[in-house]
């Protein structure tokens, strides 16, 4: 780690062990508002990591919003932290000043397209499904079609209308609908800004918070079962639970290996493969670790009262979310048959050596 990932790390672990309590999460599931941790997270700069200096951010790179994201997934913070970040370097890169306050990103289906038309200063029209936190940010970052080209513009609250739904974790993710509505800023879409590129930031995002939340559950865990007693001992002194404990254990590091080496390849450029790989084994991590940590936890950990619902069904919910693991499997397999296998190795070694 460099010496910004460092600060950043005991910063967001910090400030997320003192704002995300099981008060504030009860409440936001009954959709309150976490006014103090969404204060505390943006005056400690850690909602602009990917925007320049220049325009107020801190001019940093994957590497370092990783570290902010594993934080956020490790404590479950209810508030829409990554989708702010990718909404604000989608925003930089075209050129426009992102605002203060949480953000989300539209669309983020694949089969779905906005269009942007010039008349009024820029009106936006189309609607957009599953949009994390639609309803409850004060800005979104779209990415929309005018005559033929995409851009990138920036729509207030207020000037579109949000569908209410959530995921399972009781997150929001919201339809919402534009009708013709007015946009605050638009601009074309800035170098390397795609579809896939927002579909690919999504990934990364949830691969980093995944990361994060899995090392949770293991903590966690591994601290139960040190304290809960059977038969005279602590149950982590019985084989079948220090089997199931040490398969989480490896699980989580292979889990964090390869959200961190995506991060690091999309600072280098092209990660399309690396994120592929790192939600493919994230993905799996979280379902397996999961099924470990209840299990470990026993009845007390299907409990309402107990917190380790917080973090697991935000797993469940975060795996399926801009692609489960089997889609970006397929997707691997599809690029690999279509290189050749006498181009398989040759590949593989080529981006580990990048």
């Amino acid at each position: 780690m460099n010496e910004l990932q460092i600060i950043l790390t005991e910063t967001s672990a910090r400030l997320f062990g003192e704002h995300v309590t099981k008060e504030v999460l009860e409440a936001a599931e009954k959709g309150a508002w976490p006014d103090d941790l969404w204060a505390a997270v943006e005056e400690n700069g850690l909602t602009k990591p990917l925007v320049p200096d220049a325009q107020g951010g801190a001019g940093a790179g994957w590497a370092e919003a990783f570290v902010i994201l594993h934080a956020a997934g490790s404590f479950a913070a209810p508030i829409p932290l990554a989708e702010t970040i990718i909404a604000g370097r989608l925003l930089s890169l075209a050129g426009i000043d992102t605002p203060p306050g949480p953000l989300s990103v539209a669309p983020v289906g694949k089969a779905e397209t906005l269009r942007l038309e010039a008349k009024g200063g820029g009106r936006i029209g189309g609607a957009a499904s599953a949009v994390p936190w639609g309803g409850k940010v004060e800005h979104v970052a779209v990415l929309a079609e005018k005559e033929g080209e995409l851009h990138v513009a920036l729509i207030a609250r207020d000037a579109y209308i949000a569908e209410g739904d959530r995921n399972i974790a009781g997150e929001a993710r919201d339809r919402i609908i534009f009708d013709d509505s007015p946009v605050v800023a638009a601009a074309p879409a800035g170098d390397g800004i795609t579809r896939e590129a927002i579909w690919l930031m999504g990934a990364l995002a949830r691969v980093a918070q995944m990361a994060g939340g899995i090392g949770r559950i293991l903590a966690e865990s591994v601290r139960y079962a040190n304290h809960r007693e059977q038969f005279g001992r602590p149950i982590a002194r019985f084989q079948a639970i220090q089997h199931q404990l040490a398969v989480l254990a490896s699980h989580a590091a292979a889990a964090d290996m390869a959200a961190e080496s995506a991060a690091l390849a999309l600072d280098a450029g092209d990660a399309a493969f690396e994120i592929a790989c790192a939600k493919v084994v994230t993905g799996e991590a979280a379902g397996l670790g999961a099924a470990i940590a209840h299990q470990v936890h026993g009845a007390i950990g299907f409990t309402y009262e107990h917190a380790l619902h917080f973090i697991t069904r935000r797993l469940w919910s975060w795996r399926a979310e801009f692609g489960a693991e089997n889609a970006w499997a397929e997707r691997i397999g599809r690029d690999v048959a279509a290189r050749g296998a006498d181009a398989l190795w040759s590949d593989l070694t080529a981006r580990q050596a990048g």
